[in-house]
């Protein structure tokens, strides 16, 4: 009778997968026809839960309670509503899903905040557990967009009831209050949330997991308060138990990941696991991409017959991402990078547009003064809103490629289109890693092995790779010229070129003192050319480099900086006797 038991829910747990849920299978997790599936995700931090990083307002208000504080300091409690609905209206849309999907991502890590949809222990009565539909209705909408582009949708829980650890932003832990690990019954409002969820979620085939509680950073007996140094994580290991179990009761379906403590990173003490359909969660930021990185992952992979999965990676260089990416899939780990998006951003694959008038809120909020008018204060902020649609957002095709095609290629790919006879303006050097699109000797952050924080683009600026790019004033530059220019460094420029020959090269800089560059292409290198200082860092000059050869069609052009120290904005190729234009 047991035997026959273990087969019907063995043939049960077959049909439920063979519809199409993502599961564990052994060390791998594979889609409902067992097929291996590299998760490529983008993690949508900011929607649900404000970070002050993302908003520029940490130096004085990191957790989203301290954020929604001042801002109802400055426009009243009914207009700080109007701000937050419209936020997160504008947030996430379909628009944003569709180009996610577009841009090669199969799937989303959703971060949740708990008071979506159920209130703080606080507001409840005699200890019973209620619950608000915003945040069902948000995850509803969002499941359903994931749906129409085969994409998996995660659910991260990453403000938990009371807040799961002391780096108080990332969970919105107010210090004044009980935290998870201090309050029972926001353990048990927890466990109801993940119950609810799951049972809302059971028979979805487009939910890709219940990542069940991110980053937990606690000193349950160690010294260390991110719980960096603890042994046993008892505590931890005991929610993630009573999570599951009270997930199972509801869904058989859908694959239960952990995260260990020291924000997700810290097992010891968790094992052995208790489910046959898990997966391990961890986060990788600013340390090497080598093997060695992640061995424990590996290993804890093979001792473990379980799944592997990098749920948080990113804020760092497009090297770091291109080299990242290329250890995890080579080791068959899936990953998804965060966030989707942020104030004036480089690093991720959209930029929200900061307005001036955002600017005066910001100081105010950390120096005083005057206080701007609540007609003032309501006015930038809904523009602000307003800025987080996707067709307001910045897109960052740098970042794009190099999560997507540059870990597939070293090939280099033009960042527009370059037509000669014509202009190429500096900032537009080809897509493409360091020392093959461009070359530049800082263009990566190790902090955590280093402990030195390295600007890899200087001016944090346009775009996210080594090259130090600033904003420009100089007419023809597109707003950006490249800076910080040191002896050795180059940019290349794959350009289409309509008439073969010999073409005068203009070139447009400013420095206050002498540079060098030349230009090769096609084998050939042209003669050196001596920049005059120009008088100045905003004194800018044209001066014309002759007698460059470009062939027919294709042409890889590289400029060569055999003297840094100088601000690049244009190169402009003139063919025979015409003049340099004088924009």
């Amino acid at each position: 009778m047991k035997k026959i038991l273990i087969t019907l829910q063995l043939l049960v747990s077959i049909a439920s997968f063979g519809q199409g849920f993502l599961h564990r299978d052994g060390q791998k997790i594979v889609d409902g026809n067992g097929k291996n599936i590299i998760l490529r995700g983008l993690g949508l931090g900011g929607w649900m839960v404000q970070e002050g990083y993302m908003l520029q307002t940490q130096p004085f208000a990191s957790p989203q309670y301290q954020i929604r504080q001042k801002i109802q300091d400055v426009i009243g409690e009914q207009g700080t509503k109007e701000f937050y609905a419209a936020y997160k209206a504008n947030g996430i849309t379909k628009r944003d899903v569709d180009s996610l999907a577009a841009w090669g991502f199969n799937s989303i890590r959703l971060p949740m905040h708990y008071n979506l949809y159920t209130p703080p222990i606080e507001q409840e009565k005699n200890g019973e557990i209620t619950w608000i539909e915003e945040g069902f209705k948000m995850t509803d909408d969002l499941l359903k967009w994931c749906e129409a582009n085969k994409m998996y949708l995660i659910l991260d829980l990453h403000a938990a009831p009371g807040g799961q650890g002391n780096d108080a932003a990332i969970s919105d832990y107010d210090t004044t209050k009980p935290s998870l690990w201090e309050s029972e019954g926001n353990q048990k409002k927890m466990i109801a949330l993940w119950k609810k969820l799951a049972s809302r979620y059971r028979d979805s085939q487009w939910i890709g997991g219940y990542d069940i509680i991110n980053e937990p950073n606690w000193n349950f007996t160690g010294s260390n308060k991110n719980g960096c140094d603890e042994n046993s994580n008892g505590p931890l290991r005991d929610l993630l138990v009573a999570i599951t179990k009270a997930i199972r009761e509801v869904d058989t379906n859908h694959m239960v990941i952990i995260e260990g403590n020291c924000w997700g990173n810290n097992y010891n003490g968790i094992f052995p696991l208790w489910d046959d359909n898990m997966a391990l969660s961890f986060h990788k930021y600013w340390n090497y991409n080598t093997k060695e990185s992640i061995q424990k992952m590996l290993d804890y992979r093979t001792q473990y017959n379980v799944p592997i999965w990098l749920g948080e990676s990113g804020e760092n260089s497009n090297v770091w991402f291109k080299d990242a990416l290329t250890l995890v899939e080579s080791n068959n780990i899936g990953w998804a990078f965060w966030p989707m998006k942020k104030i004036e951003n480089i690093a991720g694959v959209t930029s929200v547009t900061k307005i001036p008038e955002y600017d005066v809120l910001l100081k105010y909020w950390k120096d005083g003064g005057q206080k701007p008018s609540p007609e003032f204060a309501k006015k930038a902020l809904m523009k602000m809103a307003d800025n987080y649609k996707m067709q307001n957002v910045t897109v960052k095709p740098d970042v794009i490629d190099a999560m997507f095609r540059q870990v597939q290629t070293n090939d280099t790919k033009a960042y527009k289109k370059h037509v000669i006879p014509g202009k190429i303006v500096a900032v537009h050097y080809d897509l493409g890693t360091n020392g093959y699109a461009y070359s530049d000797k800082d263009f990566i952050n190790y902090r955590v092995e280093t402990n030195k924080f390295d600007e890899w683009n200087i001016g944090n600026t346009m775009r996210n790779d080594g090259v130090d790019i600033l904003p420009c004033k100089d007419a023809g530059s597109a707003g950006y010229q490249v800076s910080y220019i040191e002896n050795g460094e180059w940019l290349q420029f794959t350009a289409q070129v309509t008439t073969e020959g010999k073409y005068n090269v203009a070139i447009r800089y400013s420095s206050d003192k002498e540079g060098k560059l030349h230009l090769e292409t096609n084998g050939e290198k042209s003669s050196t050319l001596t920049l005059p200082a120009t008088g100045g860092k905003d004194k800018w000059k044209t001066i014309i480099l002759s007698g460059v050869v470009l062939k027919t069609g294709e042409n890889k052009i590289k400029t060569v900086f055999e003297q840094g120290g100088f601000n690049l904005n244009y190169l402009e190729f003139l063919n025979g006797q015409k003049k340099a234009s004088k924009k």
